[in-house]
């Protein structure tokens, strides 16, 4: 409990320490005799104690034009209660309201704080040796190639490579998975995680603002700017609710007794006119208790915090709740196949029909590919075995869903799949194993090709069943590979369709067909790890790309970052949007039921200053007690 919660508490024990004796003595249950100023005067004291700063709220609101808030239907509610007279409910509504307040206060710091220790991975420090000790620094200063030391027990500041070393990693607040990673010399180690036990010098790869630590914090902090439908429906629902209610009141304040009064219906009840406008005047401030639309306004933004925060606690990071709200109407995924479907942990099988001896093709081919990132290629020079030098390599053009072009010693070598062979006229030879199959052209003649064949990953089957029970109808995988290959990964997997041998361009061209068959309430999720996955992660509804391993641009480009790459978190995200949807309703269809029929019991009088404040004050603290739900995905 902060200080102003504590506060807020000291406030209302020393108002109820006032109101309970007054409110016995003017219930005539204690034997006290008090003229009705002085009584006033004392219960004016506990009213001013605990509802002061709603009573300024509401004034400020006056002042600045922004008069329809809860702070105004309080104020106008319990002012009038105490000037008819009902000293008593007045003050209760008052104190009573601020409990509902400090419990709401109480609950969202919590959540908040849950959500903030979930995903307490801002590194403090930096360890950097100098002259034989470590000094600490701020990881800000620390530039990139710099060698840092990590101690156990403390957390990873920067992403870099070991250099000297081995020690095993706490990724939790990473990837929401518990098991530990173990890491060794020339592997790399992401920001965020803890050092569990050995010493480790990392050598950094990337700034501070540009680690991975400082992308999560950034995307979960930047999610609560991208509101959702229901969001902004809440606030419009609010600007014109308030204002409505309140020309409600003031209509049932004065319409009714007018009408008796013209009419003389009703008037037998009443035993002077005072006390009939009196008691509709009464009707009215309870009107306007109830109408309070706190329950609302604070619940459902709640439902959808606590949804990222629950999903974020889970390696689920989700930009925004309008992206939390469409990922729960998903029912069609596509997938690129490699790094997503497969680890893209590529390794030569074989050399085949090629005239040179394999060393030699497979030089010229890890040559040819030396500037590349994409995985295929760095299994070609790890299969080369030497170290490249690029000084050797000259003329290089990458042809986008084709392969590369490259000068190696001055010997043209083309590198690629069998649409680059046929783009320089040349006939490949066929190849039945399974893998995918690399082309080689060295000076303008056919070479041969080479075998490399991907792992599947170990949950990519059960991601798919998964995904059918969390009610995805269509499971697609839009690939550069070969028929061969995609046909057999798509049966393994258990997929429910494949397109094969496809560009960048190809790829959006599949997902707007799919986007087409979806009609308007279902929505299509591309899921893709490769910077040539950008432009289709940004067409598709939900991009999600995957975080761990996935590029920069694929991850800017995503709505949806999975940071430990498990294709099984996909149907879990689907699940967690359901949920918190699914609440999000739950809260509105109480709320608004709830007040709809107390308003109704207020207009006829059935219903008292008591019932109005717990119908608003009960109906917030339920409210907000749901919403804290979406924070428990675990079981999902």
């Amino acid at each position: 409990m902060n200080q102003k919660q504590k506060n807020l508490l000291i406030r209302i024990l020393v108002a109820a320490v006032f109101f309970v004796p007054l409110y016995l003595i003017s219930e005539k249950i204690v034997a006290v005799e008090l003229p009705k100023w002085a009584l006033l005067l004392l219960f004016l004291i506990p009213y001013l104690v605990v509802g002061h700063d709603i009573l300024r709220k509401a004034f400020r609101g006056i002042r600045n034009r922004q008069v329809f808030d809860e702070h105004f239907l309080m104020a106008v509610a319990t002012i009038g209660a105490i000037a008819l007279g009902e000293y008593g409910e007045g003050v209760a509504v008052m104190l009573l309201y601020q409990v509902g307040e400090l419990f709401q206060s109480i609950a969202v710091g919590r959540s908040r704080r849950n959500i903030t220790e979930l995903m307490d991975i801002r590194p403090d420090y930096a360890n950097v040796e100098e002259d034989g000790e470590l000094r600490r620094v701020d990881p800000d200063e620390v530039e990139v190639g710099s060698v840092i030391v990590v101690q156990p027990g403390e957390k990873v500041p920067l992403d870099g490579i070991v250099v000297e070393g081995s020690s095993t990693l706490n990724t939790a607040a990473l990837t929401g998975e518990s098991r530990p990673r173990d890491v060794d010399v020339d592997d790399e180690i992401l920001s965020g995680c803890v050092n569990m036990t050995g010493v480790l010098k990392v050598r950094t790869t990337r700034e501070f603002d540009e680690s991975t630590a400082s992308k999560i914090l950034n995307l979960v902090e930047n999610a609560a700017s991208r509101k959702s439908k229901s969001e902004n429906f809440i606030s419009k629902f609010a600007r014109y609710y308030t204002p409505i209610v309140c020309c409600g009141a003031l209509a049932l304040a004065v319409l009714p007794p007018l009408f008796c009064m013209i009419t003389g219906v009703g008037l037998e009840s009443y035993a002077a006119a005072g006390a009939l406008w009196a008691d509709w005047i009464l009707r009215a401030c309870t009107f306007l208790v109830i109408s309070c639309p706190c329950a609302l306004v604070i619940s459902i933004p709640l439902s959808f915090f606590a949804g990222l925060g629950g999903a974020s606690s889970q390696g689920i990071l989700i930009k925004g709740s309008n992206y939390l709200e469409t990922l729960s109407r998903v029912r069609v995924v596509a997938f690129d196949k490699t790094g997503t479907i497969t680890k893209g942990n590529f390794a030569v099988t074989g050399v085949h029909h090629s005239p040179l001896e394999d060393e030699k093709l497979l030089e010229y081919a890890a040559l040819a590919e030396c500037h590349s990132s994409h995985p295929i290629s760095k299994s070609l020079r790890q299969a080369y075995g030497k170290a490249v030098d690029q000084s050797r390599v000259t003329d290089v053009e990458e042809i986008g869903g084709h392969g590369v072009t490259a000068r190696v010693d001055g010997v043209s070598v083309a590198v690629g799949n069998e649409k680059l062979m046929h783009r320089l006229g040349l006939e490949p030879r066929p190849c039945h194993h399974a893998g995918t199959i690399i082309h080689v052209a060295v000076d303008g003649a056919y070479c041969g090709h080479i075998v490399i064949a991907d792992e599947m990953k170990e949950t990519s089957r059960r991601a798919m069943a998964e995904l059918r029970r969390a009610g995805v109808e269509k499971t697609v995988m839009l690939t550069g590979d070969a028929e061969s290959v995609a046909k057999k990964v798509a049966a393994d997997v258990g997929l429910t369709d494949y397109r094969a041998e496809l560009l960048p361009a190809d790829k959006v061209a599949c997902v707007e067909e799919l986007l087409k068959n979806c009609g308007e309430k279902r929505r299509l999720a591309f899921v893709g790890d490769g910077i040539n996955d950008a432009p289709v992660l940004s067409r598709a509804d939900i991009g999600i790309a995957m975080g761990a391993l996935g590029s920069d641009a694929a991850i800017e480009a995503a709505d949806v970052v999975l940071m430990d790459d498990d294709p099984l978190k996909i149907a879990k995200a689907i699940r967690i949007s359901r949920k918190c949807l699914r609440i999000v309703k739950e809260n509105i269809a109480f709320a608004l039921g709830v007040k709809l029929v107390c308003l109704l019991l207020a207009a006829t009088g059935l219903a008292g200053m008591w019932l109005a404040i717990a119908a608003d004050v009960g109906v917030m603290i339920l409210a907000v007690l749901n919403a804290i739900r979406c924070l428990f995905v675990k079981d999902l």
